[in-house]
């Protein structure tokens, strides 16, 4: 089954617990129950959810998952555009809100209120299997186009999820606690469809607040959340509760982007935490993770999962052997975690998924002699061209991180008629107000790599733009690219 415990649920056991309300496994597979009699779908049916912080939400995506009935997750912020976009592609047959009102109507039309926790009745639950028929469609963050709709099937995230529960020995004993959004994996598919596969609980909470995020950890729990979640963790490290409860959590695992390898030294420093990192794509769902059995390993995403077959490939797909740390190739993966299709977009589809079933991340990476791997930046906006070598933007990004002034970063290519691309860095500075010198900047990251791989130009700003994940798009860094160093 896709969720066991929930086929015989405990009665006093506390399975989910969302801000102030908490629900046994039995007054959950009451509350699954009550969904699915309230709201008659047919396996196959694609459902929009809009994911605002209520129980309910969490409810009607596991409902969903084991009726067979396919659940569209959608971001309550949204534009107007990309919920038009949804609503052609996806063609949810209709949209469920824990509060309607809050959602304007639009191209998906007015939402429909998701029906009150019930949580006494009848538990008895459909037994979805664990096959390859649909069972969500996320939509990716849309950093370089227009969202696709990534369609994968309830085998692909069991067998994902299972391998990860061997990797990082997360067992029923556990609880995760989180703040992440249940529109993207790492919330939904980790966070939630992740602790209820291994009959461990989850304790969401939908706001970020750095200090009740810490307070809700113990000796038996993880902590899911993103490298800005623990930066912001870590400046308020001096906080009591955050001190005190920080380091009880048995596990801290950190994706969606790469933890700068500062953050590491700094929370090891500060409250003497390690963080274990982890890799994926909405298509791929997670393909390597640091094994919690050893330490966790700063600037790395480790090897692959089990089941996963990962190799590097050069600019014409063709395997490159290297395991020096240093040879840049993209990250190919096969396996029973790969995605079904981009919805109506085969030929997206096609141009990332080979007929021997490799899917070609777009991911650049080095790997170590232990087969570790540790991503540099993506292919479209990250592989940089300059005077005859091949260059990783995340290489320099992590080097600039090292520097005292720095916050933040975000390098690219440019076309330069001398170099072929010029190294271009936006940085945001400790103190806005005191900035580090552009040529101290250059200047280190050629200190720290190498003289070529020193930026060019180097723009001081005070943030930068990012997508509801919290990613960097650099695609709206280009123009202002063009421009001097200022």
């Amino acid at each position: 089954m896709l969720f066991p415990i929930l086929a015989d649920p405990p009665a006093d056991r506390v399975l989910l617990t969302v801000g102030d309300t908490s629900l046994t496994a039995a007054q959950l597979a009451a509350a699954v129950h009550h969904h699915l009699a309230a709201l008659t779908f047919a396996p196959g049916e694609r459902v929009g959810v809009w994911t605002q912080g209520d129980a309910r939400t969490a409810v009607a995506f596991l409902a969903h998952a084991l009726a067979g009935v396919v659940s569209v997750p959608l971001n309550p912020k949204l534009g107007v555009r990309e919920v038009a976009h949804i609503a052609a592609d996806a063609a949810p047959r209709l949209c469920l809100a824990a509060d309607p009102s809050a959602i304007p109507e639009g191209p998906l039309g007015r939402a429909v209120a998701l029906p009150a926790l019930i949580t006494t009745g009848d538990t008895t639950l459909p037994r979805r299997p664990v096959d390859a028929s649909p069972l969500l469609i996320l939509y990716t963050s849309g950093t370089t186009g227009m969202p696709k709709g990534v369609v994968l099937s309830a085998q692909a995230i069991a067998h994902n999820l299972d391998a990860l529960a061997t990797v990082w020995r997360w067992t029923a004993d556990d609880t995760v606690v989180h703040a992440l959004p249940l529109f993207h994996v790492h919330g939904l598919v980790l966070g939630l469809f992740g602790s209820l596969r291994v009959g461990g609980a989850l304790h969401w909470q939908p706001r970020f607040d750095p200090v009740a995020l810490a307070g809700a950890l113990h000796e038996r729990t993880i902590l899911f959340a993103v490298p800005t979640m623990y930066t912001r963790l870590a400046d308020l490290a001096a906080d009591p509760t955050i001190a005190t409860h920080l380091p009880r959590a048995r596990l801290l695992i950190s994706g969606s982007a790469a933890l700068p390898q500062r953050e590491h030294h700094r929370l090891r420093q500060l409250l003497n935490i390690g963080v274990y990192e982890r890799y994926g794509l909405s298509e791929t769902l997670i393909n390597c993770a640091v094994d919690t059995a050893g330490p966790p390993q700063p600037g790395y995403v480790g090897p692959p999962l089990p089941g996963v077959e990962l190799r590097l490939v050069d600019d014409h797909r063709t395997p490159l052997s290297a395991h020096d740390d240093a040879t840049i190739g993209e990250v190919a993966v096969r396996g029973l975690h790969i995605f079904t299709e981009y919805i109506n977009n085969e030929t997206a589809t096609e141009a990332v998924r080979d007929v021997d079933g490799w899917f070609y991340t777009g991911d650049l990476a080095t790997r170590r002699a232990d087969g570790s791997i540790r991503i540099v930046g993506r292919r479209a906006t990250d592989l940089i061209k300059s005077g005859g070598f091949k260059i990783g933007a995340g290489e320099i990004e992590a080097a600039l991180a090292e520097h005292p002034g720095v916050r933040e970063s975000a390098v690219l290519g440019v076309p330069d008629d001398d170099l072929g691309e010029a190294i271009v860095a936006f940085v945001v500075p400790t103190e806005i107000l005191k900035p580090p010198g552009l040529a101290e900047l250059a200047d280190f990251v050629a200190a720290q790599l190498s003289p070529h791989k020193r930026p060019r130009a180097v723009h001081i700003v005070d943030d930068l733009p990012r997508n509801p994940m919290g990613k960097i798009i650099k695609t709206e860094l280009r123009t202002r690219a063009r421009t001097p160093s200022s």
